[in-house]
Order: structure tokens, then C-alpha cells, then sequence
């Protein structure tokens, strides 16, 4: 149980930091979260990572489908401590803009490769375990694409961030599957391709 209060605590803070301090405060509180979780659950605080962790046998499905469980949950309370204590809520407006899912789609697709490329080459490699730059390369990942993709998509890289932020109004409901289908490509890839170069990591 411990490993699953750990992703909640990591999952509510990087899904409030975004609420609150856009790209920044998500990668700022993605890092320090990885630092003070990492040891107990992998603090993967993302639905996609743990499923790129998952396809790179790293952890067992029944873990897994209780990270997701726990991950969402921490996402709405989040959503509904921004916007109940906070007084911050989003207009709910859908972008209409002709393609906008198209490139949506791509922008998570590649943030979340990224995102989830460097989780399994500083977190779970043999040739990096002990590491202690792992939290902040992971953070800088987030803040790099959210900076450079963001524009596209919004940024969430994380299913998670897409339902708080939806619960919140910042995100549209109608295009909430937007961020499940291109954060989870982009995890699944990045993990079929960190096998692909790392066959004897097993």
C-alpha cells in the first residue's frame, strides 16, 4: 500500500503544480516528488510511464492497475482542492481549430516518448541505477517539452494531468481522449525502442 499512497502524494502534486504554475510548477513538483518518492513506488505519477515501466518488466500488471487507480484519484482531488480552496478554474472552451487533433495527438505522443525515454534510461537501466540526477532529468524532460510541444497540446504528457485539468476546466471534456491516446503511444514507443537499443537489459 505504501508504494500506492506514495504515487497519489507525487501524482496530487504534479497535477496541482500544473493547475497552478503551468509548465514550471508541473516540473518542479514532477522533480522534487521523484526525489522524495522515487525509493518506495518509482515515482512514475503518470499513467503513461507506468505503463512503459510495465512493458519494460519492471512491474507487475496488479501494481500497475492500482498506480492507475491511485494516479486518477489523486488527479480529481487535486482538481477539486485548485478549484474549491483556490478559486481556480478554468473556462471548460474547446479549441475548434481545423487539425488541432491531429497535432494534439502528435505533441503528446512525442512529449510523452521523451518523457518516458529518459524515465527508463535514468530510473530503470542497469548502467544508470544509483544514479541521483534522475529527478531532475526527468523534471527537465517535462519542462522542455512542455515548452517546445505545448503550444500543440497543452502539454500534459500524463492521462492524469488530462483528467484533472479536465475536472478543472482547463481542459476540454470533448477532447480529453486526446491525452490518452498520445501519451500512451508515446510510452508504449518509448518503451518498444529502449528494448530495441538495450536488448540485454533485462
Amino acid at each position: 500500500m505504501n508504494k500506492y499512497i506514495t504515487e497519489m502524494i507525487g501524482t496530487f502534486f504534479l497535477v496541482s503544480g500544473a493547475m497552478l504554475g503551468g509548465a514550471m510548477g508541473a516540473s518542479l513538483a514532477l522533480m522534487v516528488m521523484i526525489y522524495a518518492g522515487g525509493h518506495v513506488s518509482g515515482a512514475h505519477y503518470n499513467p503513461a510511464v507506468t505503463l512503459s515501466v510495465w512493458m519494460r518488466g519492471k512491474i507487475e500488471m496488479k501494481d500497475a492497475v492500482m498506480y492507475w487507480i491511485f494516479q486518477f484519484v489523486a488527479a480529481v482531488i487535486a482538481a477539486l482542492v485548485v478549484m474549491y480552496v483556490f478559486n481556480n478554474e478554468g473556462s471548460g472552451a474547446c479549441k475548434e481549430a481545423e487539425g488541432w487533433a491531429t497535432k494534439a495527438i502528435l505533441a503528446e505522443m512525442l512529449g510523452t516518448f521523451a518523457l518516458a525515454y529518459v524515465v527508463l534510461n535514468v530510473a530503470t537501466a542497469k548502467a544508470t541505477s544509483g544514479n541521483s540526477f534522475y529527478g531532475l532529468a526527468i523534471g527537465g524532460t517535462v519542462l522542455a517539452m512542455a515548452t517546445a510541444l505545448g503550444g500543440f497540446s497543452g502539454g500534459a504528457f500524463n492521462p492524469a494531468v488530462a483528467i484533472g485539468l479536465g475536472v478543472q476546466k482547463s481542459f476540454c471534456w470533448d477532447h480529453i481522449w486526446v491525452y490518452f491516446v498520445g501519451p500512451l503511444g508515446g510510452g508504449a514507443l518509448a518503451a518498444i525502442v529502449f528494448s530495441f537499443i538495450n536488448p540485454d537489459d533485462k
